[in-house]
């Protein structure tokens, strides 16, 4: 979900993009201990999918507009502070290069899709890695993949609408903007759900030694959950 300029004032558009700076700042620094010669190449895939995935998009709101967001996909497959460097540079060159969401509203725009969605696509997806590693199967991966996906979704958009409150622009009331946007990316969720599970998946068969969720698993469960997955 792009945001245009205007849609919040400037201090709010100062303080997120001051929140965004950090974020990267951080991500940046821990990002070295999730890429070496062999995954670096995956991040690489990752950002250029997800930025595919962004370029179809359709408006919601004056001002908005919706499409897959990707950051559960990252941080599963990539981890999460690489995750969110993909997303970040993805949201960058849309917005210097395609007018995709307004230099002003960046900020506010990365801290939703690559720090609040991808922070909560793989705290989801984290909860619920005991359940792969118990089962070991795709269909659990699946299952996993897609909720992180829905979750991160809903959660970008409350960010949103966490901006939106404290420096809201428009004069449609936060009600009114909260009862669609919400309803609107429940629906975006289940379709990202939808790639994120089939995407993640199809890795996993061919190579799980890639996906980070599966790769950071405790030794002794990642054996038995990477044995079954080729199986």
């Amino acid at each position: 979900m792009h945001m245009s300029d205007g849609l919040i004032d400037a201090p709010t558009s100062l303080l997120f993009g001051a929140v965004a700076i950090g974020g990267i700042g951080i991500a940046l620094w821990r990002a070295r201990s999730e890429l070496d010669e062999r995954t670096a190449p995956m991040a690489g895939l990752v950002a250029a999918f997800v930025f595919a995935l962004q370029m179809v998009n359709f408006p919601i709101l004056p001002g908005v507009s919706g499409h897959v967001l990707g950051g559960a996909l990252a941080a599963i497959l990539v981890g999460p502070y690489t995750g969110a460097l993909c997303i970040s540079i993805v949201l960058i060159v849309q917005a210097l290069l395609f007018a995709d969401g307004g230099l002003s509203a960046l900020g506010a725009n990365i801290t939703n899709m690559a720090l609040i969605g991808v922070a909560t696509g793989y705290g989801v997806a984290l909860a619920m890695r005991p359940l792969i590693r118990g089962r070991g199967r795709v269909p659990v991966l699946t299952v996993v993949s897609f909720t992180a996906a829905l979750a991160a979704v809903v959660a970008a958009s409350a960010g949103f609408l966490l901006e939106y409150a404290i420096g809201g622009a428009s004069t449609t009331s936060l009600g009114t903007v909260a009862t669609y946007l919400l309803g609107t990316h429940v629906l975006i969720g289940i379709g990202e759900g939808i790639v994120t599970a089939a995407t993640v998946a199809a890795v996993a068969r061919a190579r799980p030694d890639l996906v980070y969720l599966l790769r950071t698993a405790p030794r002794r469960a990642a054996a038995a959950t990477a044995s079954d997955v080729t199986a």
